[in-house]
């Protein structure tokens, strides 16, 4: 039989702030890490529609579907509409706030809207991506699953069952009568199968939707896109991981960037560039709770003065994150491989240090800078001052070595900006000023080696021809101001060079970078695209293409790390914080530098 894989539109995502799960279009939950999110998968047929596992309900019968969140929340419905029969909803969440009560839990419930309904269950969780077999049985008031390694999870259901078991395979068809509820139980790393009274379903649903509902509410952002906004906001919120304040970049892996396959990476880590763009863009919606928590991880990572900062860690801080392959499934679409752990965290990528102490800077205009905080960003920036000189690998992480690129030192001339300006608040005149020394050198710097004044655009590599979208970021940071006259030619350059059959999207580069297989256009390059655009005075425009890419997040607003122009779908890990902080920032950006009504 044929594995028939959904594009990455026909799923929403639901999150406890400890991991995240995706949820078709078709009542299959396809992806599930747990207890947290760089754990061993228990569903993931997403990455092998044979082998991956999942837990499926759907009505019986011939039936379409739609999915929406509840307004405010992270709470996902699914809408089905049975041929003949009536509409049946499925609710998906999995608990937040004390309503959680240290535990993992996903809650489903299926509700009879119109018409009475059958709907089907197919239940089979795969540990540790599919790797070990699993034991699946029978107790008092529903399911256990273990396996050798001592997994172990329950699930529960409504009362009398009738569940037929099979190997590592459950199933059951359950009535519904119209109006009706039937409510379903998972908890990972379980051992007591308990009633479905227990786990008070309806209170559960009740606290969660209000937690989430009051989180949404307290954003502040008064433009035309507001949905838009909100949306991905929540969509971030679901990439936070609560106990540290870590933020992973993805809630997936090895979703492929490539529509021919080999670009697959382990996203369910924290890379301190990602997370300082999130926390720029919940910053400018005037949530910074996230910020205080993440700069307590930062601090407690930060503590070994005698090692630089690592650009990604594990969500508890961890440094080492060996890359593996997982043979055993054959990857999403058959595109694998399929990996865990990131070889990238031993790359050296210098602008990361920049992107921080920009995140910082922007966060203590607004609140005082802890002690701790400031001791752990000073050794940052005099580590930059030092080393800046240095090759590396950048924000793009190619895997064919470390040469003199020009983001990572523009942004370690950010690093040293705003580390100047943070030494003024704090009263330490003698580092401010050498930092803006050392700033000024690196500045010329790269307008004497990265600038080509025959193509008239900076280019990717000091002294090499490749261009670069993620120099769009020079007028971002205030390196140069949008009306100068090379951020504009730049601008051109890129769009001439990296452009797409799509005017909206752009590639990253084109440049080899030492892997197979060839790209989608970058989503968020695209929307820096459009920030640019507007700091150069081409409001409209911008806007226009603004508006283009956000209807390639539709249905539900989320937006994955690509699109492949050719076909118009999403690719790479799913969904994409860098993307939707893009997505949040463009729309203040384009809100910021409105024009004035004609006549006003």
């Amino acid at each position: 039989m044929t594995a028939t894989y959904l594009s990455l539109d026909h799923y929403g995502v639901i999150g406890d702030l400890h991991t995240a799960a995706l949820v078709s279009r078709g009542g299959a939950i396809d992806f599930l890490c747990g207890p947290r999110f760089d754990a061993p998968a228990v569903f993931a047929a997403l990455l092998d529609d044979a082998g991956g596992g999942r837990w499926r309900i759907a009505p019986a019968g011939n039936w379409t579907s739609e999915q929406r969140y509840l307004a405010g929340t992270n709470v996902l419905e699914t809408v089905f509409r049975v041929a003949g029969e009536g509409v049946v909803t499925l609710t998906d969440f999995m608990a937040v706030g004390p309503r959680r009560a240290g535990r993992c839990r996903v809650f489903r419930k299926v509700h009879a809207v119109r018409g009475a309904a059958r709907v089907d269950v197919h239940f089979e969780p795969r540990f540790d991506f599919g790797a070990v077999p699993t034991r699946l049985s029978q107790r008092r008031h529903g399911l256990f699953a273990t396996d050798r390694d001592n997994d172990a999870l329950t699930l529960v259901g409504p009362a009398g069952v009738a569940w037929s078991i099979e190997g590592g395979l459950a199933r059951a068809s359950v009535d519904v009568g119209e109006g009706a509820d039937a409510w379903f139980v998972l908890a990972i790393d379980e051992d007591e199968v308990h009633p479905l009274e227990e786990h008070r379903s309806a209170d559960v649903l009740e606290a969660t939707t209000r937690w989430w509902d009051e989180w949404s509410s307290k954003l502040q952002y008064t433009g035309p896109y507001k949905r838009e906004v909100e949306r991905s906001a929540l969509a971030l919120k679901l990439c936070c991981y609560e106990p540290t304040g870590a933020i992973v970049a993805a809630p997936t892996t090895s979703l492929p960037e490539s529509p021919t396959g080999g670009r697959t990476w382990d996203y369910r880590f924290t890379w301190v560039r990602d997370s300082s763009f999130v926390l720029h863009a919940l910053d400018l919606l005037g949530a910074d709770a996230e910020a205080e928590a993440f700069f307590h991880f930062l601090r407690r990572v930060s503590r070994r003065g005698d090692v630089h900062l690592q650009i990604m860690y594990s969500v508890d801080g961890g440094r080492d994150l060996p890359e593996r392959i997982v043979s055993n499934l054959s990857g999403y679409r058959d595109r694998g491989p399929v990996r865990t752990g990131n070889a990238a965290a031993g790359q050296f990528q210098l602008d990361v240090y920049g992107e921080i102490v920009d995140a910082v800077w922007i966060w203590s205009r607004r609140h005082e800078m802890p002690e701790g905080l400031w001791h752990a960003l000073r050794s940052l920036i005099e580590w930059v001052a030092a080393h800046w000189r240095e090759p590396d690998y950048s924000i793009w992480e190619p895997r064919s070595g470390p040469q003199q690129n020009t983001f990572s030192k523009v942004m370690a001339w950010v690093a040293l900006e705003r580390g100047a300006r943070i030494a003024d608040k704090m009263g330490a005149e003698a580092e401010a000023a050498a930092w803006r020394e050392e700033a000024a050198r690196l500045h010329a710097d790269v307008l004497a080696r990265a600038w080509d004044p025959e193509r008239r655009t900076f280019t990717q590599i000091y002294g090499e021809p490749q261009l670069d979208a993620a120099l769009l970021i020079i007028p971002k940071v205030d390196f140069l101001p949008g009306s100068d006259p090379r951020v504009v030619s730049t601008l051109a350059a890129i769009r001439r060079e990296l452009g797409t059959q799509v005017e909206e999207l752009l590639y990253r580069y084109r440049a080899p970078d030492g892997l197979d297989g060839r790209e989608g256009a970058f989503i968020i390059v695209s929307f820096w695209m459009v920030q640019n655009l507007v700091l150069t005075g081409h409001h409209e425009d911008g806007e226009r293409l603004f508006r283009n890419l956000l209807r390639r997040a539709e249905p539900l607003g989320l937006l994955a790390e690509e699109i492949d122009p050719a076909t118009g779908e999403q690719t790479g890990n799913y969904p994409q914080g860098l993307s939707h902080a893009a997505l949040i920032e463009t729309a203040h950006v384009l809100e910021k530098y409105r024009p004035p009504p004609a006549g006003s």
